[in-house]
């Protein structure tokens, strides 16, 4: 059984935060570094060393361009993905927060570089900006969080339609309790990750650049929370969440059209492991390729977490769904 893909919701708060926002933020912006031109050096430093010294120069247009090109291009992306395939609140707050988060972190990084250098007669005297980086990642996850949280959420959509009557099944007695659950982990992500972490430790030991150390310690809360995974079936319905507690994904049991074994391709579905937006707008936790389970869930809407055992997860599920439309089963 196949539901009808309605319109994603709340499509002007969508465009209000994934690209009005973005594009306010760098108009300001660039105003900003324009007003200052009168206080700023020709050439202007536009590239440091690690060790905090200035080595490439250029014009105030060399200094913004790039950065303040790549934000609304972005922007623009994440609006059309939110826009038309953002069924899902996770779906639209990812693409807010990103987008919104990108660009303050450009703005920041950018006007931060050009304020160590008001009022300097020659640009080579221009201070490091490891400081500036760090303010610029800072304040980039927190609008991006802010942002985030004030994109709307989908309304609540229960169902009394039985469950595909072709779904699987479990046997369960009427009165009996049941529950299901299992762990996974991304082994080649954490690889991946880890590899990472260490590289920016020692770089940022060899370079005595402080800054890398706020790139390593958010790698490693990306990797807490994308690539461990608790996923469980119960009264609750389907719930996958990650140690740090976000992201997390449920789908309670008034939701659930139909459950299934599905075969996954990280990178050929959804470009990569973690929590992912893929192809027509399905989301979930995909950490590694092979079996998990596929909800298609009121709405439009589908969710799919990789894991094993996938077979009984999706057979319960769908029996505990049934049991809320009074043990329906479609014919």
């Amino acid at each position: 059984m196949t539901t009808a893909r309605p319109t994603p919701p709340h499509r002007t708060a969508t465009t209000v935060t994934t690209l009005v926002v973005p594009l306010f933020v760098v108009l300001a912006t660039v105003a900003v570094a324009v007003s200052w031109t009168p206080r700023l050096p020709d050439p202007l430093a536009v590239h440091w060393t690690a060790s905090g010294a200035p080595d490439a120069f250029g014009s105030l247009k060399d200094a913004v361009a790039i950065p303040l090109l790549f934000a609304p291009l972005l922007a623009t992306g994440m609006w059309a993905l939110a826009f038309w395939v953002g069924r899902d609140t996770a779906t639209r707050r990812l693409a807010a927060g990103v987008a919104s988060g990108t660009a303050v972190l450009m703005s920041v990084a950018v006007l931060g570089s050009l304020a160590v250098q008001l009022d300097l007669a020659d640009a080579t005297r221009a201070p490091g900006i490891d400081g500036v980086a760090a303010w610029a990642f800072g304040a980039g996850a927190l609008a991006g969080a802010v942002v985030a949280v004030l994109v709307p959420r989908s309304p609540r959509q229960p169902t009394a339609a039985p469950v595909d009557p072709d779904a699987p099944r479990t046997t369960l007695a009427p009165t009996e309790r049941a529950a299901w659950s299992r762990s996974v982990t991304s082994p080649v992500g954490a690889v991946v990750a880890g590899s990472a972490i260490v590289l920016q430790l020692a770089l940022a030991a060899v370079l005595r650049t402080p800054a890398l150390l706020v790139v390593a310690v958010l790698l490693g809360l990306l990797m807490a929370s994308m690539l461990v995974l608790r996923v469980a079936v119960d009264a609750r319905g389907l719930v996958a969440r990650s140690p740090l507690g976000w992201p997390s994904v449920r789908v309670p049991l008034d939701e659930v059209v139909a459950a299934r074994v599905t075969q996954v391709d990280p990178f050929g579905e959804f470009g990569g492991w973690g929590y992912r937006i893929g192809v027509g707008g399905r989301v979930g936790f995909v950490l590694r390729k092979g079996e998990g389970i596929e909800v298609e869930r009121t709405g439009g809407r589908v969710t799919v977490v990789t894991v094993d055992d996938a077979a009984a997860g999706a057979a319960l599920l769908n029996t505990l769904a049934d049991r809320t439309r009074g043990g329906a089963t479609a014919r």
